[in-house]
């Protein structure tokens, strides 16, 4: 069954039992207090009909116009309702309400039958058991019980006027909740529609990556679902960003690659011809080597960060020496580029924990970047100054090609590459930087490169907390 149907299920289902809930209590919660309200009602009835009964015992000093309160109060009938009867005494009584015919008896104090209004019993019979609502008759001269009145004795104001106030109650709930079903019905369809159209749309835009392709989802709202389809939006983004870059990867490094071999196999093959000395292809062989050993090393550095196993050795570190000796360490390579580089730096800094290789990395992937980016003449300046008592603030800064401000949010990004650097022949994989942020943010720190366009130089900051 698929999710759609199940939300509508499971809501009309819901709405359902609600309404069967609603009804159920609230029906028998009516037919509660209903009953007390007509017994009520009807101990009220029979006490003013006693009353009646009294005044007209006592007018008539016994039972001869027994006929006349009852007549009055609407319960002899010869073909006229009670209703009616209601209506000529203006309302007298307040059972008006009710049409159908209700037993009234009246039983003298001996227990025998003075009236039956519906002729049941004769008058003069020994009185059975009576059920219904009993109001006490009194001779008012002398203040005694003469006999009782017996009203509803069979029940028919219960059960005509309070059923059929339930019944009609429970109709008008049945038909009520029978509506609200049915709208529940139309809006659980709407909403789940809405629920799961962006899921059905995820399903085929995921089967759409899986086969190559980067669609994009609509953003219809701002909600979970839409945050859900941004999110995903952001995905497939940033996938097709590590597709391009996986292919610049594969580019660069078969470059990088073959580069090195190719020199390798040209010296070897040189050297057995006996065209090369064995000095001279031992040197180059080592050199190229080397740009081997340090390709494979920034791959594992950045192996490292993406399975969190980029462990530090933190101890205390003068911010000072190191910079010393991470400019002595990069002095050789800026003179063979011919471009100068400077040291910036008090030498009042204070000792920091840091883990020294690691940051000596991070600098010298900076460094290497910068004094290739500098043109012959240019300058590269390695600064350091507090910002505050909270944090050490390290830069690097060239004058060299800059960067256009369409690369800069992706400088960081692994295996990125400027079309600029790679049109002035500027070698390297564009991994020294990731791993330089990567080694940064392990510290705690920060890291952040600006540049004022092409031409205008960059600068590569760091910012190292002082109290981590």
């Amino acid at each position: 069954m698929s999710l759609r149907w199940r939300i509508m299920g499971l809501t009309f289902f819901v709405i359902v039992l609600t309404v069967l809930i609603s009804v159920g209590v609230g029906y028998y919660a009516t037919q509660s207090r209903l009953s007390a309200f007509v017994y009520e009602i009807g101990n009220d009835e029979a006490n003013r009909l006693a009353q009646n009964l009294s005044r007209e015992y006592t007018g008539a000093s016994g039972w001869q116009t027994v006929d006349k309160p009852l007549s009055e109060a609407g319960y002899i009938y010869g073909g006229v309702t009670r209703r009616e009867r209601s209506e000529e005494h203006d309302g007298a009584s307040s059972e008006g309400f009710h049409e159908d015919a209700i037993r009234v008896v009246v039983i003298g104090i001996d227990g025998y039958v003075v009236k039956d209004n519906l002729s049941q019993l004769p008058a003069g019979s020994a009185a059975p058991d009576l059920n219904g609502h009993r109001g006490t008759v009194f001779d008012l001269t002398a203040n005694r019980p003469v006999g009782y009145v017996y009203m509803d004795v069979n029940r028919e104001f219960l059960s005509t006027e309070s059923h059929g106030f339930l019944n009609t109650l429970l109709y008008i709930t049945v038909i009520g909740g029978a509506l609200t079903a049915g709208a529940v019905a139309l809006l659980a369809a709407w909403l789940s529609r809405r629920i799961t159209a962006p899921v059905t749309a995820l399903t085929e835009a995921t089967q759409a990556i899986a086969q190559g392709d980067t669609t994009q989802l609509p953003v219809t709202s701002s909600d979970e679902l839409g945050r859900m389809s941004s999110a995903f939006n952001r995905m497939t983004s940033t996938l097709e960003s590590q597709r391009k870059l996986r292919r610049r990867l594969i580019n660069d490094v078969s470059h990088e690659l073959n580069t090195p071999l190719s020199v390798i196999q040209l010296e070897a093959k040189g050297l057995s011809d006996g065209l090369q000395t064995p000095e001279s292809a031992s040197e180059h062989i080592i050199q190229e080597v080397d740009r081997l050993r340090g390709l494979v090393s920034d791959l594992n550095s950045l192996a490292e960060t993406d399975y969190g196993e980029l462990g530090l050795t933190l101890e205390a570190c003068s911010i000072y020496d190191l910079l010393i000796t991470e400019a002595d360490r990069w002095q050789p390579q800026s003179h063979a580029r011919q471009v100068e580089l400077s040291l910036q730096v008090s030498d009042d800094l204070p000792d920091i924990d840091l883990d020294r290789t690691r940051m000596s990395q991070a600098l010298g992937n900076v460094l290497n970047n910068a004094i290739h980016c500098a043109q012959p003449g240019g300058n590269v300046a390695l600064q350091a100054e507090l910002e505050g008592a909270e944090a050490l603030i390290i830069s690097v800064i060239d004058d060299g090609i800059g960067i256009h401000a369409a690369d800069l949010p992706h400088i960081f990004d692994r295996f990125y590459r400027t079309d600029r650097s790679r049109s002035l022949g500027i070698g390297g994989t564009g991994l020294g930087l990731a791993i330089s942020k990567a080694i940064v943010e392990a510290h705690g720190g920060t890291i952040a490169v600006t540049s004022d366009g092409p031409g205008q130089g960059a600068a590569v900051t760091f910012r190292l907390p002082l109290d981590k």
